[in-house]
């Protein structure tokens, strides 16, 4: 198997929607919406196993000082095989020149974005409004 690495804002409905409910996520009963938002996001890095949308990243920024990784999903039967970290290595080295880089990490993923090279800040906590449980 091999895994191919592309940069593109162009996504099908069934993609888009097979892979977001594949790990769960609510916004995955929403294709449509999931359409227009990568078509908006600044920046998208996706995997693909041969013609299977299996992860991707997504990316907003200010243009020079802050990005923000919204989007960071791959399919549980891809787990384990450094896709996750690679999507990751890519949008870091896309936003190299930022002074930061900022991820809402739910619990469970902690430890996957610090081995990443994240830190958990002491002093902030993320706050939303929101009708999307992941």
């Amino acid at each position: 198997m091999s895994i191919e690495y592309k940069s593109t804002h162009e996504f099908t409905l069934n993609e888009l929607e097979r892979l977001f409910l594949s790990v769960e996520w609510s916004s995955g009963r929403y294709p449509d919406k999931l359409v227009t938002a990568m078509k908006n996001f600044k920046t998208v890095y996706s995997a693909w196993d041969g013609s299977k949308l299996i992860g991707m990243i997504c990316a907003m920024d200010d243009g020079i000082m802050n990005a923000y990784v919204h989007y960071l999903l791959v399919d549980p039967d891809y787990h384990g095989q450094t896709i996750g970290r690679t999507l990751v290595n890519m949008m870091k080295e896309h936003y190299k020149d930022y002074l930061r880089i900022a991820v809402i990490a739910y619990n469970d993923e902690l430890d996957f974005y610090e081995n990443c090279g994240f830190n958990k800040a002491e002093d902030a906590s993320p706050m939303f409004i929101t009708t999307l449980w992941t």
